[in-house]
């Protein structure tokens, strides 16, 4: 793999970190969290504003005609500050849209994208739907966003349809997740769908799905490892910082290595996708380590902080929370393996 960033996506990614940083106070932050919607509007703006909402759409629909790199590198910021933003659902669904939409649909949707003033979700796991005469039946569950979105990805059959959550067959139920964003379970009795492209649309966006989860990961654990670097230098036992403690650098070195590792992985897969290479196998691998290292990574964080990382106001309890849920989001470590596994062998396929 030759990968390095080009000059447009340093910049993209210096300008995430600083919307990020600058709007997502560890204060901002805990005060999204207890309003009625858990959504940081202001910052959704924003990053309308900056144009990153768009970074994945093509220019003939305002976006700046970017790709899966470019969405990663946003999101891995947004995985720094654990910002309480649809940013995942929105542009992955964004991005199945530019590929697998027909003008119609690119053109009702893309654009309220590009603006900030649409949200789009997918519910591409824990899904059982089926089409009928009437429309789709089914149960979706735990679907991220879908309390604000305008419409879901809904796969039936391995083929993607465009749902209205708050159209007619669709009952909305609210659920708290672990890691305290907006979501829900859809109940589908006869639902209308609009088709999306034809088959392996499923695999298509799953596959790329999963590497955005990997890449707001490896931004979780990356600032997770810096708080616990910060804390551990700044706290002092008998007369020494705690970082100067074997114990205690041993365990942050390896969280260190396990992000990079976290990192090499997901851009491999990531860089495969752009230039042409089927990335099956480098998706599997790359998921595989977000899931058991970016679990490892949270743990190890908190455990580090001693007493604080038991306080559930402590910044770091945060991002222990947005880990846990990426890691279920992805599926688990042990089921990725037997499924790379199967890979390998040639027995079984896709993500």
């Amino acid at each position: 793999m030759d990968f390095t960033l080009s000059e447009e996506q340093e910049a993209v990614q210096g300008l995430a970190r600083q919307i990020f940083e600058g709007r997502a106070t560890v204060e901002r932050v805990a005060a999204v969290e207890r309003s009625a919607e858990a959504v940081d509007r202001d910052l959704w703006a924003d990053l309308a504003a900056a144009g990153l909402l768009g970074i994945a759409v093509p220019e003939e629909h305002g976006g700046s005609g970017l790709g899966l790199i470019e969405l990663c590198l946003l999101l891995e910021q947004q995985g720094r500050t654990v910002a309480p933003v649809p940013l995942y659902p929105t542009l992955v669904s964004a991005l199945a849209l530019a590929e697998l939409g027909t003008p119609g649909q690119q053109d009702r949707w893309l654009p309220g994208v590009v603006e900030g003033e649409v949200v789009l979700s997918a519910a591409l796991d824990g899904a059982v739907v089926e089409g009928t005469a009437e429309g789709l039946t089914g149960r979706c569950l735990s679907v991220p966003a879908a309390p604000i979105a305008d419409r879901v990805l809904v796969v039936v059959d391995g083929r993607l349809h465009l749902v209205d959550p708050a159209g007619p067959g669709v009952v909305v139920e609210l659920v708290r997740t672990t890691d305290r964003q907006p979501a829900a379970h859809l109940v589908l009795t006869g639902a209308p769908g609009e088709a999306l492209g034809g088959e392996g649309g499923e695999a298509w966006v799953r596959e790329r799905a999963l590497l955005g989860i990997c890449a707001l990961q490896v931004g979780v654990a990356e600032a997770a490892l810096r708080l616990a670097a910060d804390y551990t230098s700044e706290r002092r036992q008998f007369a020494k910082p705690l970082s100067s403690f074997q114990g205690v650098s041993h365990k942050a070195a390896a969280a260190y290595i396990d992000i990079e590792a976290m990192r090499a992985t997901l851009w491999q897969a990531a860089w495969r996708f752009t230039v042409g290479l089927d990335a099956t196998r480098e998706v599997l691998v790359a998921k595989w380590w977000a899931a058991e290292a970016g679990q490892r990574v949270v743990h190890t964080t908190q455990h580090l902080h001693g007493g604080m990382g038991a306080d559930v106001d402590y910044p770091v309890h945060r991002y222990f929370l947005w880990g846990k849920q990426l890691e279920v989001m992805l599926g688990g470590a042990s089921a990725t393996l037997a499924r790379l596994g199967q890979v390998l062998a040639g027995t079984g396929a896709g993500a």
